[in-house]
């Protein structure tokens, strides 16, 4: 286009000659073409170079490994901290997912077939609504909008998945799902996966419909139940409850990757990873205590115990502890006041530091802690209470409950998304 046309649609007036008034322009001198020039084409050189200055990855963008030392599974949101995968649960850090959300505590009755409801700042349990068949645990979804009741119908055929909307503490349809004790999520938030534990097998389905997608044959893996993910989201350790042992799941490549009898012949229950991805903490209620277990070497590296009945694993906000939930019994079936306690490991010294025992006895198994890192949340299997436990003193106060409660979930928690079971965040 000429420079004549190009001012022109800037705004600039260009005069014509009176003698040449057909065509002739007047000479533009020498400096306005500079200027117009460095104008019109700046921006344009601009733009790329800038592509190049450094800056602060988007959230929606993967965290480069140069600057955390993870490189993670595509779709993982970032390892933000490599010393300490638990960074973003600390307290305060809410994800915006979960403004408006309740605080409530959801309580699955699995006897009793149905779920209570307990206001935190009460301790009173404010509703109480029918779920399935034998509910097993509450868990949150990947994106942190829904929380689902596995109701597994032990030796049926009817199990079913209950979404519970957080905003307003309601139950909406049942959906038909085969055998879900437990339920965690790719990290990628892709797919959901469903613990089929009397089948031994995994069944990846749609986070939001539950449509299957497939399903992984775990055979070696009687009880299949529990699981935690490695620091870069690639791999998986799941507890073989009724094999004493645990495996390896390689959950991109659909492959079962090893599995690795535990020292003891015990039945593994909870697993969690340290924060800095380097051990599996895995509990076990015949042995009484906790196997260290090496992920990538897929081997047993220590033992430490902590009291009868080692259950579920929990760690604090500040990922320095891990609570420990000791159920007071070796059996499936219990009885009451069992020699229940709570221990408290020190991630850094792998030692025990204390012991909590729940007095007159109880029977401690799933939970979670509060949003703001006071409170340890457990329910009393056989004791049918629920447990707050301050994670301060030691000191428990107790709730009445439905019958047998088990996987319960406190609500809204810190974190960007979920992994599963009761609230396996990061």
């Amino acid at each position: 286009m000429p420079l004549a046309s190009i001012l022109e649609s800037r705004g600039v007036q260009i005069r014509v000659s009176n003698t040449e008034a057909s065509k002739t322009v007047r000479k533009i001198p020498a400096w306005l073409y500079a200027v117009v020039a460095a104008a019109l084409f700046f921006p344009l050189a601009w733009w790329p170079l800038r592509h190049f200055i450094a800056s602060e990855p988007t959230p929606s963008m993967p965290t480069p490994a140069a600057e955390t030392g993870v490189k993670t599974v595509e779709g993982m949101p970032p390892v933000t901290d490599p010393k300490n995968l638990y960074s973003e649960i600390a307290a305060g850090k809410f994800s915006p997912a979960v403004d408006g959300a309740l605080e409530r505590v959801y309580v699955p009755n699995r006897s009793s077939r149905d779920v209570s409801v307990i206001d935190p700042a009460t301790l009173k349990v404010v509703d109480r609504f029918p779920v399935g068949v034998d509910p097993q645990h509450i868990v949150p979804s990947w994106d942190l909008k829904t929380l689902w009741v596995n109701n597994n119908a032990e030796g049926r055929r009817d199990g079913s998945l209950t979404p519970i909307d957080p905003k307003t503490g309601k139950p909406g349809k049942n959906i038909p799902v085969d055998d879900p004790y437990n339920m965690y999520f790719t990290p990628d938030g892709r797919s959901s996966i469903i613990v089929a534990e009397d089948k031994k097998r995994l069944d990846f389905r749609d986070p939001q419909t539950m449509a299957l997608q497939f399903s992984l044959d775990v055979p070696q893996c009687a009880g299949i139940n529990h699981a935690d993910f490695s620091i870069d989201g690639r791999y998986a350790i799941f507890t073989c409850e009724f094999a004493g042992s645990v495996a390896k799941i390689d959950w991109l490549e659909r492959k079962v990757m090893g599995y690795l009898k535990l020292s003891r012949g015990g039945m593994p229950q909870d697993v969690r990873v340290s924060p800095d991805g380097s051990i599996f903490f895995v509990a076990d209620m015949k042995a009484d205590g906790i196997f260290l277990v090496d992920g990538d070497k897929l081997a047993e590296t220590a033992f430490l115990p902590t009291g009868k009945g080692t259950h579920g694993l929990y760690p604090s906000r500040d990922a320095t502890k891990l609570y420990v939930a000791n159920r007071g019994s070796n059996q499936i079936r219990g009885s009451r006041r069992g020699k229940g306690s709570v221990s408290v490991l020190d991630f850094a010294s792998q030692k025990i530091v204390a012991d909590w025992p729940i007095p007159g006895g109880g029977s401690p198994d799933m939970g979670n802690i509060s949003a703001d890192g006071k409170y340890l949340w457990l329910s009393g299997r056989y004791d049918n209470v629920v447990y707050v436990i301050d994670t301060g003193s030691g000191d428990v106060k107790s709730i009445p409950v439905g019958k047998e409660p088990h996987g319960l979930t406190v609500w809204p928690q810190p974190g960007r998304y979920s992994l599963g079971h009761t609230g396996n965040l990061r």
